[in-house]
């Protein structure tokens, strides 16, 4: 007996040792898992599999042993699969700000059947070039990881990577012979990048610190690590033509133009024409250093007039710049694709006609050019260029300007154009997309837009609805899913604009608009509806949701700033009949909405300035920068350009701190010369009090008052409160 005893123990050390030596195969999805819920980390299986038609697929089941298998042919397509598990069988949510925690069932629901769903379109991209500028200036790793997991969660394969070339552009122009004065000088602030990298704006903000730069490149080296970790394909930059003005007096041969539109002198930008010798020399300075500290995906974003007037008009010059841009970048890197913007085709659509479209894309080889149709969800310019004239393109959702925090979107019509565009689209549709200008504003849209690339079905938005509801508070609650599908219906049915701003963070006047170019917030909804919404939210049972605190707050916001819109009108109606009683009652009623307001904001971390501001203030090596970073954060959320500009307010954002200490300001200036001049007995000096009213404005940029960083009181108490306070008020037929 000794001896099977013997030859059993063998094979049993034999079977040991090949089981150490050949480790479980640890897949990018599993950190995945570990970050978002670790709790589940040892009962999620990933597996590798094949896909025939090449397109991504997963598969979702149940296997013994409580655990649940996941199955993915890349990586993005396992966190998809991972995130379908997460939405449609535990109920929750994975929101896009680190801020935010992910709340799961102690218990893992099972599967009852496999699941098996393969994409629709190759790739899909994300983010804007303004995103940059409006949400993320100050993000440091830890904010990024969870921005990429929530990409890989929603599929997204192709993100925008713009993250650190200012360091690569220092080390350019110090080789082209300029000064470390002259350079940083030439930079924005960091909040203005974004308008620098497309050739809107020179200098403003600036100079830019170097140790931003260098702070940067480290975040960018972690941010290209874990995208391509996770199989996306990063958009990284090229060499547009951008140029410093003192580029002229180093070469004064060369041929550099001061560009049209953009913010005027002294912020304008200058173009070296591509078909100039020294274009070349310096796009491949710029490859090359960028390829050295980040490596390449082969993808390049190029936008080399974007919102800009190009010295020519001309058919055969527009061609000729886009052909020289092109062939500039191959010379570098053989496999070499440019993505280009499409919102210049819509933005100066009177100027972009077919002709000069066509001879654009044309003059680059078929497939060599990926073109983002950027505004989808208002204008589809695949169907007014003849489908992009054969060149490969990608439908994207916009969907937001500037971070406002408006509720707005048009999902019915989106999902339904999306879907046209998928029958009609063409073969040269190769993606979806999404591109919003700022983040953590009507997430569901997103979510939704690319959850409708693995799904083929149609007419399934109220169903997708109630399901959104459920995984908001954590359960099935028919007051909850009531009150969503009134958003749906009244709220989710309308195109944003350019620069929704609610009446509370509009600079006051009593005739027309004082933002200007921007206008207020249009709804074609009754507010008595979306305060119905409110009050069933909150008779739901609190389950201790983070998101369904979120929701509560952020459907009470835009309740209260809809009917601070109907006391202004009052405010202004008692002003020109005089009546100083209901003025002077009305201006308090102002007043005190704008107090509770900031008070119901102040209990979400989403909704802090004082979060913005500390974010800012960290970046800074001393106090010195920590003041010039919070200035610029605090110029981009209101004057955007710290100037008398049209741009004024496009950025607003329904803030605790910004609401109190600088919308309710302005409020309080206007509401007291009002009261005033009727008191005696004059006519309201609009100009003297706009002149008090930006000195004002621009005071408050270069201050240092303290907001909290911190959420201070309950959400659903105070939003209570606040519901029981205004019912009469907004929802007497309730």
């Amino acid at each position: 007996m000794k001896q099977p005893i013997m030859v059993l123990a063998v094979v049993l050390v034999s079977v040991l040792i090949t089981s150490c030596s050949h480790p479980k195969e640890v897949l990018p999805a599993d950190g995945l898992v570990e970050r978002i819920a670790p709790q589940f980390s040892g009962n999620i299986i990933f597996e590798q599999i094949g896909s025939p038609s090449g397109q991504d697929i997963f598969e979702l089941e149940s296997v013994s042993g409580g655990k649940i298998r996941i199955g993915g042919n890349t990586p993005v397509a396992m966190a998809v699969d991972f995130n379908y598990y997460l939405r449609y069988y535990c109920k929750t949510s994975v929101s896009w700000f680190v801020g935010q925690p992910v709340q799961l069932p102690e218990v893992m629901p099972r599967v009852p059947e496999k699941v098996r769903k393969e994409a629709r379109v190759d790739r899909r991209f994300f983010l804007n070039y303004c995103t940059y500028g409006y949400t993320m200036p100050w993000w440091q790793w830890r904010d990024w990881e969870r921005l990429i997991d929530w990409m890989a969660l929603n599929g997204i394969n192709m993100p925008l990577a713009t993250t650190g070339q200012e360091a690569v552009w220092y080390k350019v122009w110090r080789d082209f012979g300029m000064s470390d004065q002259e350079i940083c000088s030439y930079f924005t602030g960091p909040a203005h990048l974004p308008w620098h990298r497309m050739s809107n704006i020179d200098r403003l903000g600036g100079p830019l610190p170097r140790s931003y730069m260098d702070h940067q490149v480290e975040l960018q080296n972690q941010i290209l690590s874990r995208e391509r970790e996770m199989g996306m394909t990063p958009v990284l930059p090229a060499f547009n033509g951008h140029v410093p003005e003192q580029l002229g007096e180093i070469f004064p041969e060369a041929s550099i133009s001061r560009l049209g539109g953009g913010l005027e002198n002294p912020y304008s930008c200058y173009i070296l024409d591509p078909m100039d010798s020294l274009f070349f020399p310096i796009q491949k300075a710029f490859l090359e250093e960028q390829t050295r500290l980040f490596g390449t995906d082969h993808l390049y974003g190029v936008d080399p007039l974007n919102e800009v007037e190009p010295p020519s008009w001309d058919s055969s010059y527009l061609a000729n710049l886009s052909g020289t841009i092109y062939k500039s970048m191959a010379r570098v890197d053989p496999g070499a694709a440019w993505v280009q913007m499409g919102w210049m085709f819509y933005f100066s659509r009177d100027h972009w006609t077919n002709r000069r479209v066509e001879a654009m894309l044309k003059a680059v080889p078929q497939d060599k050019m990926i073109l983002l149709d950027y505004f989808c969800d208002h204008t589809e310019v695949w169907k007014i260029t003849e489908k992009f004239f054969g060149q490969p393109y990608i439908w994207c959702y916009l969907g937001n300007f500037g971070g406002n925090t408006v509720l707005a979107g048009n999902m019915k019509e989106a999902g339904q154009r999306l879907e046209n565009a998928m029958q009609e689209g063409g073969e040269n549709l190769r993606g979806i997309g999404s591109t919003p200008e700022g983040l953590d504003v009507n997430p569901m849209v997103y979510e939704y837009i690319f959850e409708r690339v693995w799904e083929t079905g149609r007419g399934e938005l109220d169903r997708w609805f109630e399901q959104w509801a459920d995984r908001r508070c954590g359960y099935k609650d028919e007051n909850v899913r009531e009150a969503w599908q009134i958003l749906l219906d009244i709220v989710y049915d309308t195109v944003p604009t350019l620069a929704q701003v609610p009446t509370t963070n509009l600079r006051p006047v009593l005739h027309g608009n004082g933002s200007y170019w921007v206008g207020w917030q249009q709804w074609t909804y009754d507010n008595s509806d979306l305060f119905h919404a409110w009050e069933l939210m909150l008779k739901a049972r609190d389950s201790g949701r983070d998101a369904f605190q979120y929701d509560v707050v952020n459907t009470g916001r835009q309740v209260l700033a809809n009917y601070f819109h109907k006391l202004e009108e009052q405010f202004t109606d008692a002003y020109h009949r005089k009546d100083l009683d209901v003025l002077k009652a009305t201006g308090e009623q102002m007043m005190e909405l704008l107090a509770d307001l900031d008070s119901l904001l102040g209990t979400r971390h989403s909704f802090l300035l004082g979060a913005w501001i500390k974010d800012a203030r960290s970046f800074g090596v001393d106090e010195q920068e920590s003041a010039f970073y919070e200035k610029n954060a605090r110029m981009i959320i209101t004057s955007v350009a710290g100037i008398y500009h049209p741009l004024n307010d496009y950025a607003s954002r329904n803030w605790s701190g910004l609401t109190a200490g600088y919308y309710a300001r302005r409020w309080e200036i206007f509401i007291d010369e009002v009261v005033q001049s009727v008191e005696e007995d004059r006519a309201f000096d609009e100009q003297g009090y706009l002149d008090r009213e930006i000195s004002f404005e621009r005071e408050w940029e270069s201050g240092r008052e303290k907001y909290s960083a911190l959420p201070v009181g309950s959400s659903l108490q105070i939003a209570t409160g606040l519901m029981e306070k205004y019912r009469d008020q907004i929802a007497s037929q309730w």
